[in-house]
């Protein structure tokens, strides 16, 4: 257990930023789910205003400096490209 006064305030910080840390990773992961699952269904207009959202969370996430702009560039390419080959299905 810490001593110092700077290593539990160290303690707590970690505490908060491990927990923020979780809840955006999980939304992530959350978000493109969404994407995948109704790009999986065949249905084109639920894939479309799911990857709306899920564009706009990641662009915010690289905002916050959660994750850095060409991660999010790739998660998104990814994504859009997923939904565009409903199109042509």
């Amino acid at each position: 257990m810490a001593h110092h006064k700077s290593a539990k305030k160290r303690i707590l910080q970690t505490a908060v930023k491990t927990e923020r840390n979780r809840y955006y990773r999980t939304r992530i992961k959350n978000i493109t789910k969404a994407v995948k699952e109704a790009a999986i269904a065949g249905d084109k207009a639920v894939a479309q205003e799911a990857f709306k959202i899920a564009n706009k969370q990641i662009h915010s996430l690289v905002s916050k400096g959660f994750i850095k702009k060409q991660t999010a560039a790739r998660k998104i390419s990814r994504l859009h490209k997923l939904v565009n080959e409903l199109e042509v299905a």
